[in-house]
């Protein structure tokens, strides 16, 4: 099978933004030992995060939308290099919360402008797979990176695991110099028109969906953890494994998002929200047992990736006009999905209620998502009708 070199590029970058977006779940009870803060209050660096991503997607897709793409992607691979050896060097929380927001500056715009550039690289009845093909790097950094990551943070120190991942910048900046060609950007770039094509409401709802899919999935993730040594009671290398097995069921399900999407779109988010309902109600049971609650985890990775290229290409859908925009804030409402996520469960806990309950929430995130597909089904067959 011949590799499409340009989209692999814009993939290992991906891998990249990836490890560090995820490598803060496996890493922290160290990091909250070694800062000697809660975890409730490690758990905020997933929110910090998340809001700094919210931010950076329009504030550096907006200005750019004329600059090559390719410059564009490498200096946002720049940028993200930056905030992983800032955040290696942190003297306290504070500083290392700075950190993580300086790298989550570039993650909207690299994911959002990464998909226009991955969609126009095949032929149009292949785009939702080749978004699935670019998140493919974010959905294996969760196999290789990741694991890595907790490894080496609780073997040699949590500020060595962020020095690594500021490599893997200079690694994916490599990449796309060599692979990726020059792109032109929209030389007729309309800031104004562009930022009226987000306030429609079938754009508002499509990032409504988004935000509620990604809480469901970073109420549970973000305490992952801590839920397997302190309600599972696996080892330190299980917790590991465990993220392993939850990496391989992301990548099984963004390959299965792209494949079904480009087939049947909203029929593919119905039932993929109805299975992260099932499996989060779930895992508040099989949680107490470690065979049961790691084989959750790896269905509940399948369905939770399967939504990312079925999200992603609805709004790309809905906001045409708007492309690149539209994809960057997704990526923003996402992360908008991952801190609400990493705060409910964090107040879930901080209320003394059991890492149980945890999972209950998330899953009520995802019934809400499952909600909100059946309601813009519902106007979609609506307006159908209206129009024969």
């Amino acid at each position: 099978m011949k590799i499409n070199w340009p989209l692999f590029a814009v993939a290992v970058g991906a891998f990249g933004i990836g490890t560090t977006e995820f490598a803060p779940m496996g890493l922290l009870p160290v990091i909250a030992t070694g800062l000697h803060v809660s975890i409730p209050a490690a758990g905020l660096l997933v929110t910090g995060y998340a809001l700094g991503v919210m931010v950076g997607a329009p504030l550096l897709t907006l200005p750019t939308g004329r600059l090559d793409r390719k410059l564009l992607l490498v200096g946002l691979m720049g940028l993200f290099t930056l905030g992983n050896l800032l955040a290696a060097v942190a003297p306290g929380y504070g500083w290392l919360m700075a950190a993580r927001i300086v790298t989550s500056l570039c993650h909207g715009s690299f994911f959002g402008v990464g998909s226009v550039v991955a969609a126009s690289l095949v032929a149009p009845e292949r785009r939702a797979g080749a978004v699935a093909a670019m998140f493919s790097g974010l959905t294996i950094a969760n196999i290789g990176g990741v694991p890595l990551a907790a490894w080496i943070g609780q073997h040699i120190g949590w500020r060595a695991a962020f020095a690594g991942i500021g490599g893997l910048g200079v690694i994916a900046m490599i990449a796309l110099v060599l692979a990726l060609p020059r792109i032109a950007g929209n030389a007729r770039t309309d800031i104004r028109r562009e930022l009226k094509a987000m306030g429609r409401p079938a754009v508002l709802l499509a990032l409504l969906a988004t935000v509620l899919g990604s809480a469901a999935m970073f109420t549970v993730f973000t305490y992952i953890a801590p839920i397997l040594q302190h309600v599972t009671h696996v080892s330190e290398n299980m917790v590991t494994a465990t993220l392993v097995i939850y990496g391989i069921g992301l990548t099984v399900g963004n390959a299965l998002g792209g494949r079904f999407a480009d087939k049947a779109l909203t029929p593919t988010l119905i039932v993929v929200f109805s299975s992260l309902v099932t499996l989060l109600v779930l895992f508040a049971w099989t949680m107490h047992s470690a065979v049961p609650a790691i084989a959750t985890v790896f269905a509940w990775g399948v369905a939770t990736f399967a939504l990312v290229p079925s999200l992603q290409a609805r709004v790309m859908s809905v906001a045409s006009d708007a492309p690149n925009l539209a994809s960057s804030i997704n990526i923003g409402a996402f992360n908008l999905g991952n801190a609400i996520g990493a705060a409910l469960g964090g107040g879930v806990i901080a209320a003394g209620l059991s890492y149980t309950w945890v999972s209950v929430a998330g899953a009520a995130m995802a019934a809400g998502g499952l909600a909100l597909i059946l309601l813009t089904r519902a106007q979609d067959d609506q307006r159908s009708r209206s129009a024969t």
